[in-house]
């Protein structure tokens, strides 16, 4: 599985789980506000997702405008959440089967408590956590990288693409799409 996160119209970010297998796209969260991609991780299963958000309009809030979270992709229903205060820093990476590293994380948020990761057994620790970066294969793309199998994909101008040889085989375009924000399906905000 992958997970996108395509950022645009204007201040909004979507969130879609990629069957990398079938090349099957399913909508997920949108979110108003920034996620920050580099700073974002999932698991080797698949079936969380860490990531560093702002919501400008949150500052003065509990939340502090930046936070970072663990969710269940491709939703953002926080089964943890650190506030940060900063854009500086946040996120985290899985370094393990079931252990996450986060950068520079605080105290945890009293309505979002690590109760919603308890059945995972997920070891939480603060350190360095490397952001995610492009592999830079593809010039003028916004991102690119490998998949499972190796192959190059790339992200471009809101569409995705994978590389066969030299040509560039359209996989996705999401330029038509207008945020539609729906609330989490029920499996999504349960605890693990």
């Amino acid at each position: 599985m992958g997970l996108v996160l395509r950022r645009g119209p204007s201040a909004w970010t979507h969130l879609i789980h990629w069957d990398t297998q079938r090349d099957v796209f399913t909508p997920g969260a949108w979110f108003r506000g920034r996620i920050y991609e580099d700073r974002c991780d999932l698991s080797s299963d698949g079936k969380l997702l860490v990531y560093a958000a702002y919501q400008g309009h949150r500052w003065r809030s509990d939340y502090t405008g930046c936070w970072t979270a663990v969710s269940r992709p491709p939703w953002l229903s926080a089964l943890a959440l650190w506030p940060m205060g900063s854009t500086y820093g946040g996120g985290g990476r899985f370094v393990g089967e079931r252990r996450l590293t986060l950068r520079g994380t605080g105290k945890l948020h009293p309505k979002h408590p690590p109760g919603g990761l308890a059945a995972s057994r997920l070891e939480v620790t603060p350190g360095d956590a490397p952001p995610q970066r492009s592999s830079e294969e593809v010039p003028g793309a916004d991102w690119s990288g490998r998949d499972h199998d190796n192959r190059l994909v790339h992200g471009t101008a809101g569409r995705l693409f994978r590389r066969t040889g030299v040509v560039d085989v359209e996989l996705a375009d999401w330029n038509q799409l207008d945020p539609d924000p729906q609330a989490p399906p029920e499996w999504a905000t349960r605890p693990l």
